[in-house]
């Protein structure tokens, strides 16, 4: 089995070493991986410059890129052979929630997915985590499993994991995304010249965290495994927009 890894923290972050580490016991690991921290960059591709890839004394490929820009870069252009699968993190916070739509790490995944490629993000829960061998070892088991019971179709899963040993957690539950409340009001500060300057402020605290989401299962001891889709279209409203348009 082929596997691509990347990241949003940067080639060098504890987790996808320790996501590398821990795949190369199942499978063929390329780690294609932004040369910097890119934490936020969502989706975005670099298309106003050219890119280069180098490779670290470690083996790691490095982009001076976005997490979208690695991916893609590897699947359409490095890798002589599709792979069987992307794997992206192991990020250094959560990504639940709203943190889906910012999230570099979750960016990284659903390119693979979007090239056709069954994907996982892997997440570690916590303000500074510790515990990478911990989600290491269960995307391990999520490799494992799709060895055992290929997926039909390639599927963009995404996996949060509290930050406990593994002998801790609880078990695994398939849950929805929470939402947050409205994010912290930016920051205003001022730079040495004395120009205004702003911070963006903090997310919100979580509101949907009932039963069911990847909030709750996180905060009792469950690791989170979302299947997410790309398709955007509000279907509920495309007849009342409609009969707006019409009026």
């Amino acid at each position: 089995m082929r596997i691509l890894l990347s990241n949003d923290d940067g080639y060098f972050s504890p987790g996808i070493y320790a996501l590398a580490t821990e795949l190369a016991k199942v499978a063929d690991i390329t780690v294609v991986a932004p040369e910097r921290d890119r934490s936020g960059a969502s989706n975005s591709l670099t298309l106003d410059r050219p890119l280069q890839m180098r490779r670290a004394a470690n083996g790691f490929y490095y982009v001076n890129g976005t997490p979208t820009d690695c991916v893609h870069l590897a699947v359409t252009g490095m890798l002589d052979v599709q792979p069987d699968m992307v794997i992206s993190g192991i990020n250094h916070g959560a990504n639940m929630g709203d943190d889906t739509v910012y999230s570099g790490t979750v960016a990284a995944a659903t390119e693979g997915y979007l090239l056709g490629v069954p994907a996982l993000a892997v997440s570690l829960v916590g303000r500074s985590p510790t515990q990478f061998e911990t989600a290491a070892r269960l995307a391990r088991e999520v490799v494992e499993r799709v060895q055992r019971n290929a997926l039909s179709e390639p599927t963009l899963l995404n996996m949060n994991v509290p930050d406990l040993p593994y002998s801790a957690l609880l078990g695994t539950r398939v849950t929805r995304l929470g939402k947050r409340h409205r994010a912290e009001p930016a920051i205003r500060d001022t730079n040495p010249r004395g120009e205004q300057i702003f911070w963006i402020g903090p997310v919100g605290d979580a509101a949907d965290a009932g039963e069911g989401t990847d909030f709750h299962a996180v905060a009792h001891g469950y690791v989170s495994i979302t299947p997410l889709q790309i398709d955007l279209t509000h279907v509920a409203q495309i007849r009342g927009v409609q009969d707006w348009l019409e009026q």
